[in-house]
């Protein structure tokens, strides 16, 4: 005898937008047989479910032991309904709700998957510089309004060609519901600017940009939240021109290496320090010197112990920091201002104020919404302090 037919209202709220809970809580509905519906509001995410009590019990456990490693639930509300009847689970179109927030999950660090993917010449996105998935990629610089959809980010401009659209629609694909998900068919595009001209795009504007570095010139890249400055940070005459470029005189210049084990050339290394790094969030952190002989210019951290070191985060710096004979294997990859200015994240404005500074442009045409400068962090006693 079948059990009698139950149903529950959950409301969940906290960071459950832009970290693929919906395919989530799809996936656990097909696996415990639930029929309902998913949606995004203003305020979190709701969720109709209907089946046995056995299942319903089984389901909402799952909610909170298997969460997406990208959420946090600050809140679930669960309540009994009258059943309607649902003949299947369904995730419905998102709804806008006046004066209600939800939190949105800040731009995550390209995923091993992807990374994988984008250096595996069988895969279509080979060598893209904007793959993602709903485990990764752009969230906060990207969205204009809640809920979190593509219509509602800067990624709305560029249509999903059948492909993409197949991955975005099928539930047991990791690019399921990933609002970003784009391809070199249907996705932004990169380009290599000098002197206010378009000069190459795609991959020729990768090498491009990477021949400028090995030249011992200054380039701006486009990232997430805003231009870095990069240039070769063994090059003591490039690092002291882009000191006088920026009129900084002192401070710092955060460094980016493709790997750990490049890292541990120059700094000492502890697994904390280690692990930090190679976290999602991938900040700048602190690490103290190995010796002042070590090939870089002493221009890049004046009478400092300490060496600001990040790895690489998006498609593109893998891209732009792929070792090879005769590249720098660690870049200066300081914020795109002047001194003391707000970084710069508009194309526009970025080619206007940063071409003092600058001998070219790696750009894209991903407009970034929110601008985000890099976090800057340190492991003391044990512990991550948060310098920015």
């Amino acid at each position: 005898m079948s059990q009698a037919l139950q149903a529950i209202h959950i409301h969940i709220r906290g960071i459950v937008q832009g970290v693929g809970f919906r395919p989530f809580v799809y996936a656990l509905a097909l696996r415990y047989h639930i029929n309902g519906w998913v949606l995004n509001n203003s305020s979190g995410v709701e969720i109709a479910a209907e089946a046995s009590q056995e299942a319903l019990a089984a389901f909402q456990s799952a909610l909170i032991a298997e969460l997406p490693p990208l959420a946090q639930i600050d809140n679930l509300d669960v309540h009994q309904i009258k059943p309607s009847g649902f003949e299947q689970f369904t995730i419905k179109h998102s709804e806008a709700q006046a004066g209600n927030f939800v939190p949105i999950s800040p731009d995550v660090s390209i995923c091993e998957d992807c990374l994988h993917e984008l250096f595996d010449p069988t895969d279509r996105r080979y060598r893209y510089p904007f793959i993602n998935c709903t485990n990764c990629g752009p969230r906060f610089t990207i969205i204009k309004d809640i809920p979190y959809d593509r219509p509602k980010t800067t990624m709305e401009e560029f249509p999903l060609c059948p492909d993409c659209q197949g991955q975005y629609e099928d539930p047991l694909n990791r690019r399921f519901h990933a609002q970003p998900v784009a391809c070199e068919v249907c996705g932004p595009q990169v380009y290599y600017v000098e002197q206010g001209v378009t000069i190459a795009t795609g991959e020729d504007a990768i090498q491009l940009a990477r021949s400028l570095l090995k030249r011992g010139k200054i380039l701006a890249v486009k990232g997430l939240g805003g231009f870095h400055i990069a240039c070769d940070a063994a090059n003591q005459a490039t690092v002291a021109a882009l000191r006088e470029r920026k009129r900084r005189s002192d401070k710092p210049f955060a460094l980016m290496a493709f790997s750990p084990e490049i890292i541990a050339k120059y700094v000492h290394l502890t697994k904390a320090e280690n692990d930090l790094l190679a976290s999602r969030k991938r900040p700048i952190v602190l690490l103290e010197k190995k010796s002042e002989d070590n090939n870089l210019s002493p221009m890049i951290a004046p009478k400092q112990t300490t060496l600001g070191f990040m790895l690489p985060y998006t498609p593109l710096h893998y891209l732009l920091l792929e070792p090879a004979a005769g590249f720098p294997e660690v870049l200066v990859m300081t914020s795109g201002n002047l001194s003391e200015e707000p970084i710069a994240y508009h194309d526009q404005e970025a080619i206007q104020r940063l071409s003092p500074l600058v001998d070219g442009f790696l750009m894209h045409d991903r407009p970034i919404h929110m601008r985000v400068d890099d976090s800057v962090s340190r492991i003391v006693d044990g512990q991550e302090y948060l310098y920015r």
